[in-house]
């Protein structure tokens, strides 16, 4: 048996071994390819810039991440319902009615699908676009059954079961339709019919017990009522009595006072109804009865006079007065009535008041809405086509390019478009970037994207056009740093030209490029030594104005003695000794620049060149180094890996790469249209070349025998004569005291010794 395993293809993309999607077999075999070689293998929806109805279709199990499972599935499915996969390639948002792959039976009701739609839509032609699948309101606008199982007014075959409907949508609920109007399913057909049910039998319940249940017959209800509105007024004003008799010193406290009348007697006592309100319902007795005939408080004169018909003159007719115990009857004649309430059912239907609800009961209209139910389902399998036919054009347009961003990143890499994790472009610092990624959750992103090696700006980003607050992760890959800083402000334009103004939040800091760790040691150095002179100036202050203070307020309780002070600290001696200081450390550097003229002299112009550079690149090598291996080393991977995705292959962005990802700001050479500024500047030219000559004439004179021609001394030949004399000192010194020796016969000829 031959090898039927798939040829794939590989290509290089971001210094990793990538599948090659060439052809539309690549993408039918995609579910063949291990998942050790994909680089993504899962990917957030949201945070996407791509359709966001494809990433829908894609996450099939809706769990809100799209995995290589699913992009399997997808694939598969994709490549069997088109007849020419190669297609797929072209990213076109229609398909030809004869691109379906018919030979399938899925593809040939697809097929048949999408003539549905462009009949529903009554479009005329032998191609349907993604334009035309979206809007399923539009499809099924005209469509009185479409497989969704919820019926509308326009399902209803009568008056009758529209007005059902309408009762229903009332009362329980209602639906969205596939048309876009409201409607109803069978659960809330069902809960309706219940509830109608429920408050028919708690009515009943009711009936049988009519005259425990309804002690004032259909007023029971208002009477209820009246009493409830009372209870705690009355409830006060027997309590009140029973204070009076327990002791009549209190009555005035109990009572209505004077005082109380007196003091809102200057208002509108009609606008104080509320005050008066607070006062009691009668005046209080120690016989501790409720008059019913007169004295009432009038702010609650026609409350009672309400209780009175419905009860007092039902029960206590022609009384002019009732007792707290009578009262009690009263509020006890109501406990039917309130179990029964307790005990109510189908409350959800009682708007429709108890008549209309028993004729519903009594019609069963259920079951005709259930049949308009079953019919509407019978197209269901039809609904559900159309609605695939749709995700077959999202598929067909968008998956080859989600493929890229997903299997291969070739989006990114080429810059031929924005990968779809690629959300806009940051600009800041004279300098924009385009690797702008959304995060989702700001707090999980740190201690993971630290391992890029990447100089990363989070940013909280907010649109005052939308009022809409966004996080992202700008990634900077050129340039320096001196200027970024926690706090700085930005400006964020997404992927539709929105802008937002932009605030860093947090830095990841590593190295930019090579430039920056050239000057990195020097720029160490001149820190250091900035914030040495800082302090060493602020202490100095310090310790000046404290002098200065401490001798101001002596001044003040003692004129003489701080006169005395102030002329001490302006001692010439004083300045004499600074001025010393300074000599001497302008010796010390004259001296070290003599020394390094001698070297100089020795050593050549070429070799000082040479050596400059040797001592610079001793300095700076070993940051250009190892800025050199961690640029290298830049991984995007771990960046995503922080904002929900699951990257299964290194994503390296070099320095070549890096400097399209990050633009900075490049200035042409002007000049001045003002006369004066153009003539300082070729002044200021004329007098830098004419120091450049000067100074270069010096330093070829200096390293010849030039200036002897014009009677001048050559100070480094000079010194180096002085060093040779130096060093021949103790030659001579040996001669002598050989010539010497020559005197006596039997030492060594003086000639010898020399030698």
């Amino acid at each position: 048996m031959g090898n039927t395993e798939y040829k794939w293809k590989f290509t290089s993309v971001g210094r990793a071994v990538r599948v090659s999607l060439e052809k539309g077999q690549d993408i039918a075999h995609l579910p063949e390819l291990d998942r050790k070689k994909w680089t993504v293998l899962s990917c957030p929806v949201e945070g996407l810039e791509f359709d966001k109805k494809t990433l829908e279709y894609l996450d099939s199990d809706k769990d809100g991440k799209i995995r290589v499972e699913e992009v399997m599935d997808a694939a598969r499915w994709v490549t069997e319902m088109v007849a020419n996969p190669d297609d797929l390639l072209k990213g076109e948002s229609s398909l030809s009615l004869s691109g379906f792959n018919t030979n399938n039976p899925e593809g040939l009701k697809l097929r048949n699908s999408a003539r549905q739609i462009l009949e529903n839509l009554h479009l005329e032609k032998g191609s349907i676009s993604i334009e035309d699948t979206s809007d399923s309101v539009k499809i099924f606008a005209e469509t009185k059954f479409n497989g969704d199982g919820i019926i509308t007014l326009e399902s209803a075959s009568d008056a009758r079961q529209k007005a059902l409907i309408e009762n229903i949508m009332a009362t329980i609920g209602k639906d969205l339709d596939r048309s876009g109007a409201d409607g109803v399913d069978t659960d809330k057909i069902e809960a309706f019919y219940a509830a109608c049910a429920d408050y028919v039998s708690w009515l009943n319940a009711g009936d049988a017990e009519k005259a425990k249940v309804f002690p004032y017959g259909d007023n029971t209800a208002a009477a209820y009522a009246a009493c409830n509105e009372l209870k705690d007024k009355i409830a006060d004003y027997f309590m009140r009595c029973k204070l009076i008799d327990f002791d009549e010193a209190v009555s005035d406290v109990v009572d209505l006072s004077v005082e109380k009348l007196g003091a809102i007697s200057d208002r509108d006592l009609a606008a104080a109804a509320d005050e008066i309100a607070t006062y009691p319902l009668a005046r209080p007795t120690a016989q501790k009865k409720l008059p019913l005939a007169h004295g009432i408080n009038p702010a609650w004169q026609a409350a009672f006079a309400n209780l009175k018909a419905l009860v007092f003159d039902v029960d206590f007719a022609g009384a002019e007065s009732i007792d707290e115990a009578q009262w009690n009857a009263v509020l006890a004649k109501f406990d039917g009535y309130t179990a029964w309430l307790a005990d109510k059912k189908g409350a959800a239907v009682e708007s429709l008041g108890p008549d209309a609800v028993k004729a519903i009961v009594a019609e069963d209209g259920k079951n005709g809405l259930l049949k308009l139910i079953a019919e509407d389902k019978a197209l269901e399998e039809e609904s559900l086509s159309i609605d695939a036919v749709d995700k077959l054009m999202h598929y067909y347009r968008d998956l080859y390019k989600f493929l890229n961003n997903y299997v291969v990143f070739s989006d990114f890499y080429t810059r031929k478009d924005k990968a779809m994790f690629q959300v806009g472009r940051l600009y800041i610092d004279q300098r924009s970037t385009d690797l702008c990624i959304r995060v989702l959750d700001p707090g999980k992103t740190g201690d993971i994207s630290s391992l890029s090696g990447m100089y990363i700006l989070y940013c909280t980003c907010v649109s005052k056009a939308t009022g809409q607050t966004m996080n992202i992760a700008a990634v900077l890959t050129d340039g320096d740093v001196d200027g970024l800083r926690v706090g700085k402000h930005a400006i964020f334009y997404d992927r539709n030209g929105l802008d937002w103004d932009a605030t860093v939040t947090q830095i990841v800091d590593n190295p930019l490029s090579l430039k920056q760790a050239f000057w990195a040691p020097y720029k160490k150095v001149g820190r250091w030594i900035s914030d040495k002179i800082d302090k060493q100036a602020e202490a100095k202050n310090d310790a000046a104005m404290a002098d200065l203070t401490a001798k101001a307020d002596a001044a003040t309780t003692d004129p003489k003695a701080g006169a005395e002070q102030l002329k001490s600290s302006f001692d010439i001696a004083k300045f004499a000794g600074i001025f010393a200081a300074i000599g001497m450390a302008l010796g010390f550097i004259g001296q070290a620049l003599v020394s390094l003229a001698k070297g100089a002299a020795n050593l050549g112009p070429v070799k000082v060149v040479i050596a400059i550079f040797a001592v610079m690149l001793v300095i700076s090598l070993p940051s250009m180094f190892i800025t050199w291996r961690k640029l290298r080393k830049r991984d995007l991977g771990p960046v995503l890996n922080a904002n929900g995705w699951a990257i299964n292959a290194n994503s390296y962005v070099g320095v070549k790469f890096g400097r399209k990802l990050t633009k900075l700001a490049k200035y042409p050479r002007l000049s001045s249209v003002d006369p004066k500024v153009r003539r300082r500047a070729c002044w200021r030219r004329f007098f830098i070349i004419l120091a450049i000559l000067v100074l270069g004439a010096a330093a070829y004179a200096l390293f010849t025998d030039r200036l002897a021609c014009i009677g001048l001394p050559n100070p480094c030949k000079k010194a180096a004569e002085v060093e040779n004399v130096e060093e021949a000192a103790p030659a001579e010194t040996v001669v002598e005291e050989a010539s010497s020796a020559a005197e006596q016969p039997e030492e060594t000829p003086a000639e010898e010794t020399a030698e």
